[in-house]
């Protein structure tokens, strides 16, 4: 005889794209944020296989959506450029972040910074680099083996994956790109265009006066 099997349905996990928590708690954190990955993202603008992204919520392990952080910025090499709501990394060919930054604020206790550094080190983030700008300090993990361990000198350091020159001063933190180029705002970005707009002016400026004498004494400046 026949009986009929119930087959219960199976639950949605669900992986929601927002902690509720803001970008940042003050503007100078949210400019050294927004700074970074825009820099770090403009860099690798022409590698379409490395993925920059700004406080974007990182499940490693499907079926565990209260296992999650929101770096400051991530960098994943191995996986394309596009839009996400969050970075679900069993859909992404299981590749983690391989750097990570946070920009420290008043708000962040060491109990916090502990259990990311934890989370970082157990899910295989290759480089985690933590910047506090209110007292202008900057320290870096690096991975070897199973560890994340402390970079003794961040002073001139560069990044094994992004390489990236760090360097701090009394202006604070810098990072050169490999082409010897800053990271910098896009404000900052902005004054030097102008800035350079201008000196181009000024020779261009320059150039017709002479040319303008020239004529004026009988040479044809093309001709000179």
């Amino acid at each position: 005889m026949a009986t009929d099997t119930q087959v219960m349905p199976t639950e949605t996990v669900t992986y929601p794209t927002s902690d509720g928590q803001p970008i940042a708690d003050n503007t100078k954190q949210f400019r050294w944020i927004t700074t970074i990955q825009g820099g770090l993202d403009a860099m690798f603008r022409n590698s379409p296989d490395v993925f920059v992204a700004g406080d974007l919520l990182w499940y490693p392990v499907e079926g565990e959506p209260g296992n999650r952080r929101a770096p400051d910025v991530m960098v994943v090499f191995g996986r394309p450029k596009g839009d996400r709501g969050a970075y679900l990394q069993w859909e992404e060919a299981g590749i983690a972040p391989q750097v990570v930054f946070e920009v420290l604020s008043p708000g962040n206790s060491l109990t916090e910074m502990a259990k990311k550094l934890e989370f970082y080190t157990d899910y295989g983030v290759e480089e985690y680099y933590l910047y506090d700008p209110d007292r202008n300090e900057l320290s870096g993990w690096q991975r070897h083996e199973d560890r994340l361990r402390v970079i003794a000198a961040m002073q001139g350091w560069v990044s094994s994956r992004l390489g990236v020159r760090f360097a701090v001063d009394a202006d604070g933190l810098h990072l050169y790109r490999p082409d010897g180029q800053e990271v910098v705002s896009y404000v900052e970005l902005e004054r030097r265009h102008e800035a350079e707009r201008q000196r181009a002016e000024q020779e261009h400026q320059r150039a017709e006066r002479l040319s303008d004498y020239l004529r004026s004494i009988g040479v044809d400046p093309d001709q000179v």
